[in-house]
């Protein structure tokens, strides 16, 4: 298949042709081609398939943890795509782990397809590729996708983004990072799972999380009574109003993943939230907010390449930078130059 076929690779992936699922993500990953025509025909079959994302520091067990939860969907008869994003090279900008065996059971499934990705040194984990593989393994039909994220602290905050369910794990006795929740991944948490239940420090660590989750529950109710009013989300199916009192609390659940033990909970857990967000319209609420985002980040993206392209015309940014600090010029009047004729546009389109 030639690089072009797009309109041919979009019927052979709708039609679970498991090639070229594989030549979609690469040609999504390496954002080479028509990539963006591709996933735009793809967009309309998306929406379907419940998105997991799975984080949390280094050591906690989450490739293995993964591992058993797709096996746990296998045994339900659901397929299951699965992203694991690496860290970057910093020389080839590919996934570092990314020849390593991660999932022992997908080996010879042909419901399971495991990719790793390169972050591409995004600070949130997650690259715009990472997003449109999303999008392709939704359009391929499987049931569930499971992204499992770099683990590099507070910073895994954009899987929020693409995750219906963010599960945060950590491993007993980590002290610092129950501390390190404080910062950032306490606010995304979904489900938090503290895995290696069977050491020591299980149960205290636990106990810790909890208590911080009651604590942001509290703040939460508080900021809601000062504005003095109760928000209603949506009307439940016995028409009743449902409002704050309706918000999911997160739970704090035990794994040991080399074992299984604990999978099937988090599993019923995982479902559960779900039918919340469904029953709550917090999906829907969760989908526009993705897509508000998204499309900032495209539209940057696409206005630092005009820009770019643009200082090239002007013979490149060292020249640029050498007027400004000749004097020649100051930064403010280069930016107005370089984006005067857009902004000229836009206000005569808009007349």
């Amino acid at each position: 298949m030639t690089e072009g076929a797009t309109p041919d690779l979009v019927v052979d992936l709708l039609g679970g042709d498991m090639r070229a699922l594989a030549r979609t993500i690469t040609r999504i990953e390496n954002r080479s081609g028509d990539y963006r025509d591709l996933v735009s025909a793809l967009y309309p079959h998306t929406g379907s398939a419940s998105v997991v994302g799975i984080t949390g520091s280094p050591g906690a067990g989450k490739s293995t943890l993964v591992d058993e939860l797709v096996s746990h969907y296998r045994e339900n008869d659901e397929t299951v795509g699965v992203i694991a994003v690496d860290p970057s090279s910093p020389y080839t900008g590919g996934a570092v782990l990314g020849d390593r065996i991660r999932m022992g059971s997908a080996v010879g499934d042909h419901g399971v397809f495991v990719r790793s990705m390169s972050a591409r040194g995004h600070l949130g984990g997650l690259s715009t590729a990472t997003v449109d593989a999303v999008k392709a393994f939704d359009a391929f039909g499987m049931d569930r996708v499971v992204i499992e994220t770099v683990g590099a602290g507070q910073n895994e905050v954009d899987v929020v983004r693409t995750a219906d369910t963010v599960v945060v794990l950590v491993q007993p006795g980590s002290g610092d990072d129950v501390q390190m929740l404080k910062a950032g991944i306490l606010e995304i948490g979904d489900v938090f799972v503290v895995n290696k239940a069977d050491l020591d420090g299980a149960e205290r660590t636990a106990a810790d999380l909890e208590e911080m989750l009651e604590l942001r529950g509290s703040e939460e109710r508080t900021r809601v009574g000062h504005h003095g009013a109760v928000e209603v989300d949506s009307v439940a199916d016995d028409g009743e109003t449902e409002d704050e009192s309706d918000a999911w609390s997160p739970p704090v659940l035990q794994t040991v993943a080399t074992t299984g033990d604990g999978i099937a909970g988090l599993a019923t857990t995982l479902d559960g939230h779900r039918a919340h967000l469904e029953r709550t319209g917090e999906r829907e609420s969760r989908a526009r907010t993705r897509a508000a985002a998204e499309v900032r980040t495209l539209l940057r993206q696409d206005t630092a390449d005009l820009v770019e392209t643009e200082l090239r015309r002007r013979g490149g940014i060292d020249e640029v930078a050498a007027r400004v600090a000749e004097r020649e010029t100051d930064p403010y009047t280069v930016a107005d130059e370089l984006l005067g004729p857009l902004r000229d546009y836009l206000a005569e389109v808009n007349d």
